[in-house]
């Protein structure tokens, strides 16, 4: 696809979603077109451009020129005149950014609703949170408006969304990814994120941004990690710290660990107290005072905003660092020291720790109740890993009623390929699924495809031995049935979803439509949608047609 079609399916699918919040600015189309335009008059011209045909949202706490950073204020906002060093990389690369997205307020939560530009509701059950604080760039991507989306991530804020979402969420090892251009939440503990729906994209665009950029004086060049070995060790929590999971989460997370086993990874359970502690101290320590830093004068200036363009609870979270003294926060790094030298020893010899990338997933009213307890329930595994210098990684790993589960892989600093290979063994092989009707693009079900992490691959068509039928549904859609004779070609398009997404999505398919095996004009077999025979009885035959796009063009 080119980036020009890229981005105008980009923008036709913003319309189709429906989902305002997710975005606080939206770039003019025109623009974006046109620098789609010239990115694909570059690769026409023989440029090297890795992510060309790509499209890009970013967080809005990380700058792109032209566009308004917020932080998720109106009164906070600025003109910036540069791109941030990761926005730059990735448009160089050939991405091109449609929009700057919503968050939870100067990157403060991990629940997607502290901001006065509106909650982001979750992809797939807007009753419940998106997760945050990168909640605009998750579900941009969950719902397929971009490939790609930026968030940051100081406590979990590019792992908890990517779960809650169901994609994947890369938060690289501290100073990997320079974070010129990013409003600073804590300034020591922050990092640039990757969202996307595919592990191979979201590691191309963290390598396409990483390396020092001459200006962030906390970026480190690369370090090469170890190879993983033939059997590497991965550890586990005991079972007193995988307590209080949301329903099902428990017995999932143990079918990953299993299914990772069987791949030849030797298990090994370890007593995490420690790393919990540490986590702790992320917001009932010191360490908040570095929040107050950032943006704490900002806040302090403007009370009368407090309850209107500024969160209560964020400014609340913000402004406690001011009680904070010089002698708490070396304690507190004294004490850090020591919980994370404990900590981290029971993990000697492993390849990385595998957790459940969160707790639960709650409904945007359960956190209206209790904003602050229910957002520390968000964090249990993920806010210990800036504060140890490690690297991270969020997977994707099926779903639970209906609801996207995922997991976590923390490792060492500069482990973030490592974790890539053995994220590898977590994902099952993606599924290819023909569909011929109310799936395709633009049409009134694709979401359900795109909320599966289905991503188009190509048009096609079956063998000619089929048969289309318009069925009386609503929405209408037709039924595609294999006959012996006087059989039809009928074009199609062809979506390539994670097996734990395809799992899911035929679970909610309804009678009389089946998932079956379908050939293809190249000889292929791939599953697709087959109807029950008997829902054909009475329903018009449109094979003539050739495919339901041009059926429903002649019907109008």
């Amino acid at each position: 696809m080119t980036s020009t079609d890229a981005v105008a399916a980009a923008y036709a699918r913003v319309g189709e979603v429906g989902r305002p919040e997710v975005w606080i600015t939206l770039r003019d189309e025109a623009a974006a077109l046109a620098e789609a335009a010239e990115t694909d008059r570059r690769a026409e011209a023989g440029e090297r451009l890795p992510l060309a045909g790509t499209v890009l949202a970013v967080k809005d706490n990380i700058d792109v020129a032209g566009l308004p950073t917020t932080a998720g204020s109106r009164a906070f906002a600025y003109d910036p005149e540069h791109d941030a060093s990761t926005v730059a990389r990735l448009r160089a690369a050939g991405a091109v950014v449609i929009g700057k997205t919503n968050l939870d307020q100067f990157a403060t939560g991990l629940v997607g609703t502290r901001s006065p530009f509106g909650a982001v509701r979750n992809a797939w059950d807007p009753a419940r949170v998106s997760g945050g604080s990168s909640s605009g760039s998750a579900v941009a991507t969950a719902l397929g408006i971009v490939d790609l989306a930026l968030g940051t991530d100081t406590a979990g804020s590019g792992r908890v969304p990517a779960a809650l979402n169901g994609v994947y969420g890369v938060k690289p090892t501290l100073g990997l990814v320079p974070a010129t251009g990013v409003v600073p939440a804590c300034r020591t503990l922050d990092c640039v994120t990757v969202f996307a729906r595919g592990l191979g994209l979201a590691r191309r665009a963290a390598e396409l941004m990483s390396g020092p950029d001459g200006a962030d004086p906390l970026t480190r060049p690369d370090r090469p990690a170890p190879a993983l070995p033939a059997v590497p060790r991965v550890a586990v929590p005991t079972a007193e710290h995988l307590d209080g999971l949301a329903g099902g989460w428990g017995d999932a997370f143990a079918r990953v660990v299993a299914d990772l086993a069987a791949t030849g990874t030797e298990i090994v359970e370890v007593d995490i107290a420690p790393l919990l502690d540490a986590a702790a101290l992320l917001y009932d320590g010191a360490f908040v005072a570095e929040r107050t830093a950032a943006v704490g004068d900002f806040i302090a200036a403007h009370p009368e905003l407090v309850g209107g363009d500024l969160d209560p609870t964020v400014a609340a979270i913000i402004l406690a660092g001011e009680r904070v003294r010089a002698v708490d926060y070396v304690r507190d790094r004294e004490r850090l020291d020591r919980l994370g030298r404990e900590g981290l020893s029971r993990l000697d010899g492993t390849a990385a720790l595998l957790t459940p990338t969160t707790t639960w997933h709650p409904t945007l009213a359960e956190v209206a109740a209790d904003p602050v307890g229910a957002n520390a329930r968000m964090g249990r595994y993920t806010n210990f890993a800036n504060l140890l210098d490690r690297s991270a990684l969020a997977v994707p790993a099926g779903a639970v009623a209906g609801l996207p589960f995922g997991v976590m892989l923390t490792g060492d600093p500069f482990a973030d390929r490592t974790l890539a290979q053995l994220a590898e063994r977590i994902a099952a092989p993606p599924v290819d699924l023909l569909v011929v009707g109310a799936h395709l693009r633009g049409q009134p079900l694709n979401h359900q495809l795109v909320s599966a992490g289905g991503s188009f691959v190509a048009g096609v068509r079956t063998e000619p031995s089929y048969r289309l039928h318009a069925l009386p549904t609503t929405p209408p859609k037709p039924g595609l049935a294999r006959v012996a004779t006087g059989g039809a070609a009928i074009e199609g398009e062809l979506w390539r979803l994670p097996a734990s997404g395809f799992g899911a999505f035929v679970a909610g398919l309804p009678a009389p439509m089946g998932i079956g095996s379908v050939r293809l004009d190249d000889g292929r077999g791939v599953a697709g949608f087959l109807c029950e025979p008997i829902a054909l009885d009475g329903a018009p035959d449109i094979t003539s047609y050739g495919g339901w796009r041009t059926y429903l063009g002649a019907a109008r």
